[in-house]
């Protein structure tokens, strides 16, 4: 399990933005289950995104499918950065430094 912090002015409307980011990204809704939104796409069998504490952060939990081909690897690798991007407000490179610097 991976925690994202999330961008300073983000906060607001969180989980909102969690749930709507899925259709923009993955162009599916999430099943939500006890505060967690779970999907499978692509070379994810298993996409499970909650928050975290004080909803400052998202918990984000992956399972991935081993037998995927390369192309739907890289396109799902493609959605899923987005759905960050849109998510915590990070760019890869600024999420990158922000999980080093923890």
């Amino acid at each position: 399990m991976q925690e994202y912090k999330i961008k300073r002015g983000f906060t607001k409307g969180l989980e909102e933005r969690m749930v709507a980011s899925f259709s923009e990204c993955f162009e599916m809704e999430p099943e939500e289950k006890d505060g967690h939104y779970v999907i499978s796409y692509g070379a994810l069998k298993r996409l499970d995104v909650c928050l975290g504490e004080k909803g400052k952060t998202v918990l984000v939990d992956t399972e991935s499918d081993m037998e995927a081909d390369d192309e739907t690897i890289l396109d799902t690798n493609r959605r899923f950065r987005k759905y960050l991007d849109a998510v915590t407000g990070y760019n890869s490179k600024e999420r990158a430094k922000k999980l080093q610097k923890d």
